[in-house]
Formats: structure tokens, sequence, C-alpha cells
């Protein structure tokens, strides 16, 4: 998955001359007065967020989207993707020309300070690593020394691989590409000897490969990539909806509520969480401006959490991630929502 580099510099003032930040409570009457969420997305990652043959979306990140709409506007459908390169995304979210970014994006300092944006929570705990061809006969990232290597340009993996090869006393060349498409075509083509990103983008990648046999993900992983949705500083209130969307699919996860018991839970659930999850008691949807079913409506449109994962980039999907660092707080991972209360 690809991110903007580390910006603590003069580009990133650059970058933001001119625009302005969100006004508080403006971004809800927006897309509600459109009828439209604007999601900016990958331009193409199986898995996570690629178009098919007809143009419909799918991923894990569109499904993000989708629930978002559903909670705000009623309708998972009612929702623009607008394709996004690792240059692009944060102009346009900064200008205002999307909603919100569900597009693989690592949460770091200068993100959320230098470039004024809003990380909601983390939706997927990542780490940078290399893929290469097995008749490499590479084991290992510390034997690619003196090695082509294709990397996105405007992202932390560039500084993640040259801190990396820094520490180890290793030289590589870079083949700067601009999109996962394009790393894919030069990876394959044999411009590089490895490709790196996300782990998780290269297992997409992958798992798209005619011979994905042929192709071996090595086991170092060289960074922590915190990855999530975001959000525009200055109308927190848009904030708080975007991140207790994300909270309440981890949360129904945790509690077993799930696309299929979710209407009988509505009726019998005697537990206090659900209950205000779903909204039949204390309608804290209204706090946020919406209505009382707004969780639910999230919940509905793609499932939970877990069903999100499972069905997009899971162990039984052709990308075959293990839930790792991303399964739940009760089972040993990472993935915590707080409590709706």
């Amino acid at each position: 998955m690809k991110k903007s580099v580390f910006l603590g510099t003069a580009a990133a003032a650059t970058l933001l001359a001119g625009m302005g930040m969100a006004q508080e409570g403006s971004t809800l009457a927006q897309v509600k007065e459109r009828g439209e969420l604007n999601c900016g997305v990958n331009t193409g990652l199986v898995g996570f967020a690629a178009p098919d043959a007809s143009g419909n979306w799918t991923g894990f990140d569109v499904a993000f989207c989708r629930a978002l709409a559903a909670a705000v506007l009623g309708d998972p459908a009612k929702v623009k993707f607008v394709p996004t390169t690792g240059q692009t995304r944060f102009t346009a979210l900064s200008s205002g020309e999307v909603d919100v970014l569900a597009r693989n994006s690592t949460w770091t300092y200068s993100r959320d300070t230098d470039l004024k944006l809003d990380f909601i929570g983390v939706n997927y705990y990542d780490g940078q690593g290399f893929m290469v061809r097995s008749d490499l006969g590479v084991t290992s990232a510390k034997e690619l020394d003196g090695a082509t290597i294709c990397i996105q340009t405007g992202t932390t993996t560039e500084l993640n691989l040259a801190d990396y090869f820094r520490a180890n006393n290793m030289t590589y060349t870079p083949v700067n590409i601009d999109s996962n498409a394009e790393g894919e075509q030069q990876y394959m083509a044999g411009a590089c000897d490895a490709y790196t990103t996300d782990a998780s983008g290269l297992a997409a990648t992958r798992a798209a490969f005619a011979d994905p046999e042929t192709h071996i993900i090595l086991p170092e992983i060289i960074s922590k990539e915190p990855l999530g949705p975001a959000v525009r500083h200055g109308d927190s209130n848009w904030g708080d909806i975007a991140r207790w969307t994300l909270n309440a699919l981890i949360a129904a996860e945790e509690y077993g509520v799930t696309s299929r018991n979710i209407e009988e839970l509505v009726r019998s659930s005697e537990n206090p969480e659900v209950q205000r999850l779903l909204g039949t008691t204390d309608e804290l949807g209204a706090m946020m401006g919406l209505d009382a079913e707004w969780a639910r409506r999230a919940i509905l449109a793609g499932g939970n959490y877990g069903e999100i994962f499972a069905a997009n980039i899971g162990e039984q999907t052709p990308i075959g991630l293990a839930r790792g660092l991303n399964a739940q707080w009760t089972q040993g991972g990472l993935l915590y929502a707080p409590p709706f209360r």
C-alpha cells in the first residue's frame, strides 16, 4: 500500500499553500446535499480497492467507504470512488475533491500535523517488505546488496528503503514508479530485481500474477505501517462520524454482531454495548447529527470488520492474508474499538 513520504519540508508547505481546512460541520452538510460520498481510493489494488470490467468497485477499503455512505446517507451505493495515486491522494483530500481518503495510507506524524490530516483510526497494521522472483535465488532482504528495486515515488517506502539499506551497509538502485500498476509492469518486465511496498500490497499484487508461485515475499518486515482512513483538519464532527463508523465495524466483530444476525440482535440482545451500538437505546447517533440506526446500516453494508477482512483479503481469498496483528485484542491482536457509551 502506498504512502506519501514523511514530509516535514518545504514540499509539504507548497502542497498545502492556499488550501483551507474543512469548516466545522460543513462536510456532513455537503455530503447530504450532494447525496453522494466522495471517497478517495487506490487506482487499483486487488483486494483493497479495484474496479471490475463493469466499473464496480470492491475491496477492503471500498467496504469502509460503503459503510460510511450507509451510515450517513442510508445507502452503501451512494459513493463516488475517486482513484488517487501516491502523489495525488493528499491533495485530493486537502482540496475537498474527496470527503474521506481510504487508500491504504500510513498514519505518520507529519501527515497528521504538517499536511493537516486527521487519521480516524487504524484499519490495517502493516509493514514494508520485498518481493522477488524465486529464480533470483534470494531468501533474505539482506542479500539484496546492489539490487535494482522498484519503488513508488511520494511514499514512506522511499525513506524506509533508504534507511534500511544504509543501516545494513548495502547499496541499491531505485526504479521509480507512479502506481502499483506501473510497478507490476516494471517488475514483471525485469526492470528491477525486487519490488518493495507494504507486505499486504505485495500479497495483493502477487495474487494477480498468472504464476504467483514463482514469486516470493521475503521474510523481513523493515517498518511499521499503521494504515487508516483520513479526513481533513477542521471538521471534528465529520472526523467523529468517520472514526465511529470504523469503530462500529470493529466493535461489531468483538460483540458477535454480523450482517446475518444483526436484525435478530436488534430485537433480542440484552448486552448494553450492543444495544447502544445498534441504536435500540441511548440514540448515540444524535450526538453526531445522525439517526439512531447509523451503525446498524454501516454493519449491514458489508459486514463487521472480520467479515470485510475475510471476504476481501483473508486466508480463503487469493491474497491469503492471516489476521495477525489485525486480530481482535481478545484474540492477541491490536484491533480495538473504544466503548459505545
